[in-house]
């Protein structure tokens, strides 16, 4: 993916061959990143990861992910919380 404005909430596709069996999984955006994002796993309890308060985050550069959309809700750290 090009270089874009990414805000919280929004989810990206990692790319098929990203590293520790995590390519193809969805991430969502916490940070917006100058290198890309740093963002969570939507489905990383089916892979062996580390996790911080229940999520497994990663920072995959714009090279390793294509933009898919954006979230309506945000799980924040056990409660739900709208996004704008």
């Amino acid at each position: 993916m090009k270089k874009r404005d990414l805000e919280i909430g929004d989810v990206v596709q990692l790319k098929p061959d990203y590293g520790n069996g995590f390519g193809g999984m969805l991430v969502v955006v916490t940070e917006p990143k100058e290198f890309g994002c740093q963002g969570y796993l939507m489905a990383y309890h089916s892979v062996n990861a580390v996790t911080w308060k229940g999520k497994a985050y990663l920072r995959p550069s714009w090279a390793d992910m294509e933009y898919v959309g954006k979230l309506h809700w945000l799980e924040a750290d056990g409660s739900d919380t709208e996004v704008d």
